[in-house]
């Protein structure tokens, strides 16, 4: 049943309204507007027939303009003399809203901030100092920043009252900070940020071909970020105690590299290199098969410079595989040598060989790797003439070993890259004022030259690189050069210490920017002999013996805490317990056997902190 209740329960309609008629409970027509008396217009020209004149402003708008200037005086007024007010009430006290390093002063006391700003401050000076870089958590030791308060500024700045209106206006409702004054050396600074690098730099991956076992798989490019270290100077000298971990600017490095490059690099090159082996064909119907599995592990791929990837051969590993298959079609070579038997220099004969040129027959070897079919390389014989020759030796005028130096402790990849040097190096002749360059020497090392990726200390932390452990070499080679009475031309150390190397006698090189270079001044030639076995490198320099070497260590002073930094779970880590930096010295003595004069050198090291490297914090 539906019931419809009377107007008197619900109300009347509200009536609608569309524009002059109004529809509802009742309906009126539309009413014409009411008539209005003509009036004609005025003229045309001539004064308004009022007797008014529109040039002059109305009487009562001067009264009213100088009713405004009165407000605005008066309201200006007021306010300058509240800012009186508060400037005059505010004298022997700290401004209001005043914040420093996260403690609130506002209003206190100067007397009384001061205590509790060195009692709050002061602390945080001598607390390793925590900062984020990127994803990266670390602590860096305050005392290897050189960074002091300057409390007498600092005050000095917190004391001070604002003069500017607007500054003191919105103290009302917010804080003011104000920073603590520092001083410190701008270079010492520099070097406790850099300490940082090793662990928060994250260089640019190119994109690459990794394989397992022989399927070759893609590695795309990706950025990379490093510490943009001069700001990062500037931002640690304003927040090192503030309390809070400091935020380190970081920049970021696009690879060269593109995904498209890899998967042509793939399809191109990686794939057909390993879908079959190749061989060598050598002289007395020899043949060396070359594996997939070999090739998967010289085949590298390097940045072209134009943002494709150029295929990059390991000799080495080639050449290894293919000597052991065609070594008897070739005669080895012999240098010659040097042996003291029964106290005088006994000559071994160098002999000439007959053997593969490498270089020359690997030339083609990547066109063929694309091959589907035909993939034979026709080995290129040639002579194998001594480097070191008898002449050579009887020339020297050499009479016995003058320096002489061994090193151990090495991984079987940078042990390759050892021998690789070594064989460089062996039967190096300098004549009286010649000057040796193991960069010279050596280079350039990369896969081309027979070298193997390896571990290498980078910036203080493992890495991996091309050519890695050649450093050991150059420490050897420089302590033989250093017995042996070489002028010492040019060598760099370590920036951290590395136990297994003598503290301030040691070297290390970086292919086109740090070298290891000593001079022969003696009126004798002298020739450099390497010995290298799995375990140990061992260099020998001889000539004629004019000095008697010694060395002495000087005491470890200045010592350093290392940092701590905390790499994110899933980013590439090699932990590590660190290491404390120091200072050192080591002084050459050289006394000369024929006069008993002597001369010394003292060379003085400093060695920074290692960081410590926790993984997957």
């Amino acid at each position: 049943v539906h019931t419809v209740q009377p107007d008197s329960a619900w109300g009347a309609p509200a009536p609608e309204t569309y524009g002059a008629e109004t529809y509802g409970a009742e309906t009126h027509p539309p009413q014409a507007p009411p008539a209005q008396a003509y009036a004609p217009p005025p003229p045309a020209f001539g004064p308004p027939t009022d007797g008014s004149n529109d040039d002059e402003p109305p009487a009562d708008r001067s009264p009213r303009r100088k009713r405004r200037a009165l407000i605005v005086a008066a309201v200006l007024g007021v306010l300058a003399m509240l800012y009186v007010v508060d400037l005059v009430l505010s004298q022997g006290a700290v401004p209001r809203g005043v914040t420093v390093a996260g403690v609130n002063v506002g209003g206190m006391n100067p007397a009384e901030t001061e205590i509790l700003l060195r009692s709050t401050i002061q602390s945080r000076t001598t607390q390793p100092i925590p900062v984020r870089a990127g994803e990266v958590q670390a602590t860096i030791d305050p005392r290897t920043t050189g960074l002091q308060v300057n409390w007498d500024r600092t005050l000095k700045n917190v004391n001070a009252q604002p003069l500017n209106p607007w500054t003191r206006f919105i103290t009302l409702f917010s804080d003011r900070r104000v920073g603590v004054a520092t001083i410190g050396d701008p270079n010492t600074l520099a070097g406790a940020i850099t300490q940082l690098v090793p662990t928060v730099d994250r260089p640019p991956i190119e994109g690459n071909v990794r394989f397992q076992g022989t399927k070759p798989l893609p590695v795309e490019p990706k950025a990379g970020l490093r510490l943009d270290q001069a700001t990062a100077a500037d931002v640690l000298r304003r927040e090192w105690v503030s309390g809070v971990p400091v935020i380190l600017p970081m920049l970021e490095d696009q690879p060269t590299t593109t995904s498209e490059s890899v998967k042509l690099a793939i399809e191109q090159v990686a794939t057909p290199a390993v879908s079959a082996p190749f061989t060598i064909a050598g002289e007395k119907s020899k043949e060396a098969s070359i594996a997939p599995t070999v090739i998967a592990s010289a085949l590298h791929f390097v940045p072209d410079g134009s943002g494709g990837l150029r295929p990059d051969i390991e000799a080495a590993r080639i050449e290894a595989a293919a000597d052991a298959q065609l070594a008897s079609t070739e005669q080895p070579v012999r240098d010659a040598s040097l042996a003291l038997q029964g106290g005088k220099p006994v000559v071994t004969p160098s002999v000439d060989g007959r053997g593969i040129d490498y270089e020359v027959t690997l030339k083609p070897l990547v066109d063929v790797l694309r091959r589907p079919t035909d993939r034979r390389l026709v080995a290129t014989y040639g002579p194998q003439p001594a480097k070191l020759t008898t002449q050579d030796v009887n020339r020297l005028g050499i009479t016995d070993v003058i320096g002489e130096f061994t090193t151990s402790g090495f991984a079987a990849d940078s042990g390759l890259n050892i021998r690789r040097g070594a064989q460089a190096i062996n039967g190096t002749i300098l004549k009286p004022g010649e000057t040796f360059s193991l960069n010279g020497t050596t280079g350039p090392r990369n896969a081309g030259s027979g070298y193997v990726e390896a571990g290498i200390i980078q910036d203080g932390h493992p890495a991996r690189g091309v050519g890695g452990g050649v450093s050991q070499l150059a420490t050897t080679t420089y302590n033989a050069a250093y017995f042996a009475g070489m002028t010492d031309v040019a060598h760099t150390e370590h920036s951290f210490y590395i136990s297994r190397y003598p503290a301030a006698r040691e070297a290390t090189v970086f292919e086109g920017s740090i070298d290891l270079k000593f001079r022969n001044d003696n009126p004798t030639g002298v020739l450099i002999q390497t010995v290298w076995t799995p375990s140990s490198i061992t260099v020998r320099i001889y000539g004629v013996k004019r000095y008697v070497v010694t060395s002495a260590t000087g005491p470890r002073t200045n010592p350093t805490s290392p940092g701590e930094v905390t790499i994110p779970a899933g980013q590439p880590c090699s932990p590590s317990n660190g290491s404390g930096g120091f200072t050192t010295s080591d002084t050459r003595t050289m006394r000369k056997i024929s006069t008993g004069a002597t001369k010394s050198n003292t060379r003085t090291v400093t060695y920074r902190p290692s960081p410590k490297v926790i993984c997957g914090g």
